[in-house]
């Protein structure tokens, strides 16, 4: 919602836009509901994970600590791999009047950073970008992990962001370090279009695309909420937000990164892996006679008797996406009795059997015809190379 509408939202307040909508609500009333609704939510989130799935996670041996939790061996082991591993990605960025506030990309976690001199005592603000090469969890090894009722843990590690945050001197050598606090933005990734003036639609996505990679307008700031009030006004003001852009989260911030532990070879843990079915119609058909070189085999109807017979309705994902539609598409890339293939694409994958197979149709020598939707949200990238 924030990467586009809320993006437009301000964008229409900015502009002293008031359209209502059909329920009779401004830009900023929806800008106010949105708020008044996601606020509780969130909180709802961070509570649960804290007090229902960080607990159950603990349960079954999987242990996110906090630095301050650990045995010294523990710390050792952490600070060493921040000097090996972490310390050369790290780019700490001062802000001061001769250098301005750093680019914030999107949806990056950060710590902002309070440093004093001792000779001068003078304080200086700058900023640390918590790298997204490395994972976002650091796990200890099974020596040192940590042990309940004489028993080893499955996984035992700390949040990226806290062994940097603990090894800040590394960083600012000479300089005290005062306060930290972690925060992440969110920006715009709309498109903006002009597809009446867009010469070339495709050449005006691409060159979009490339604005998206740097990141829109700053649109939310997710901070801790015992984040200082000259901390938070030091990002607004850098960011261009105001206090109605900031969601307070007690606790980890982007709780998408805890898919990390689905890697974790548990799969006791795990729904088991669900197989979809095949239709009954079209379990004994003909395979397509791809190779022309190879007889075609004389068991099985093919699929278009089948599909001749009656209607076949298909109701995905528990009905074979491969052996319905790309089985169908394929077939008729492969059939000599069909001329044209004509088909509109949304969103395709990067190794999409269904442009395969419409590829293979061309070559074919059928008139093949696709209208490939260049603008996708979030997928027009992909689209374009397929295009």
């Amino acid at each position: 919602v924030f990467h586009g509408g809320v993006a437009g939202l301000k964008q229409q307040v900015e502009a002293t836009v008031n359209l209502l909508t059909t329920d009779g609500r401004t830009p900023q009333k929806q800008l106010d509901d949105i708020r008044l609704h996601l606020h509780p939510q969130l909180k709802k989130q961070n509570t649960e994970f804290q007090e229902v799935l960080q607990p159950l996670l603990r349960q079954q041996g999987i242990c996110i600590l906090d630095y301050i939790e650990l045995n010294q061996q523990q710390r050792n082991y952490l600070d060493n791999y921040f000097q090996e591993q972490i310390f050369p990605v790290l780019t700490p960025l001062a802000v001061d009047p001769s250098h301005p506030f750093p680019h914030i990309s999107n949806l990056s976690l950060n710590l902002a950073v309070v440093v004093k001199n001792p000779d001068t005592e003078e304080e200086f603000f700058a900023r640390v970008k918590v790298p997204q090469v490395l994972p976002r969890f650091l796990p200890l090894p099974p020596e040192l992990r940590t042990e309940d009722n004489g028993k080893t843990a499955n996984w035992s590690g700390i949040p990226l962001e806290q062994a940097i945050a603990h090894n800040l001197e590394s960083l600012f050598p000479g300089m005290s370090i005062q306060e930290y606090h972690p925060f992440r933005i969110t920006r715009d990734a709309d498109l903006e279009l002009e597809e009446d003036e867009a010469e070339d639609l495709l050449l005006a996505i691409e060159q979009e695309l490339r604005k998206r990679g740097m990141g829109g307008t700053p649109v939310r700031l997710e901070i801790r909420s015992q984040t200082p009030e000259s901390i938070r006004s030091r990002l607004l003001q850098d960011l261009g937000l105001t206090e109605n852009d900031i969601y307070e989260v007690d606790g980890l911030l982007g709780l998408r990164d805890l898919m990390y532990f689905l890697l974790l070879p548990l799969p006791d843990l795990k729904d088991p892996p669900r197989q979809s079915v095949v239709p009954s119609r079209l379990q004994r058909l003909k395979e397509p006679c791809i190779n022309p070189d190879v007889p075609e085999p004389e068991d099985g109807k093919d699929f278009f008797s089948v599909i001749r017979e009656k209607d076949l309705l298909v109701h995905h994902p528990y009905q074979s996406f491969s052996g319905t539609v790309v089985r169908f598409i394929t077939s008729a890339a492969h059939d000599p009795n069909v001329l044209a293939m004509k088909m509109t694409l949304y969103r395709t994958s990067g190794d999409s059997p269904i442009v395969n197979a419409l590829i293979a149709a061309a070559e074919n020598g059928k008139q093949v015809s696709v209208l490939v939707e260049l603008k996708a949200r979030f997928d027009e990238e992909n689209n374009i190379y397929w295009a």
